[in-house]
């Protein structure tokens, strides 16, 4: 499984869109073990392109903790599970986290 994470000097983007790379964490879903992390500058900012992006990176969900609507549905469209809410912190601590059913998501922080 690939999970994409949205980054801000090293640890999770408060808000999605103002995010400067993103971690794109493999993890085993198995043995929940954390294959490899991989960071890539996203493409310039645009609606629309981040979600096609992420899909075409392979990644399967994306852990955000704030995220407009719109873009909600866009990663859904592209097939891509979004949980919202997620503390700011590493990126593989979140992703195994995620995998191990222990992610503490919260209140979407973004009002759009």
């Amino acid at each position: 499984m690939k999970i994409a994470i949205p980054l801000a000097k090293g640890k999770l983007s408060l808000h999605f869109g103002h995010c400067e790379e993103f971690a794109l964490v493999d993890v085993d879903e198995t043995t929940k073990e954390i294959i490899s992390t991989e960071k890539q500058q996203p493409p310039g900012y645009q609606p629309g392109v981040l979600p096609q992006w992420l899909h075409e990176q392979g990644a399967e969900v994306i852990i955000a903790s704030g995220i407009g609507m719109r873009a909600q549905q866009l990663f859904t469209q592209n097939g891509i599970t979004v949980v919202i809410g997620a503390p700011a912190g590493d990126p593989q601590e979140l992703a195994k986290a995620y995998v191990e059913g222990t992610l503490e998501a919260g209140e979407n922080i973004c009002d759009h």
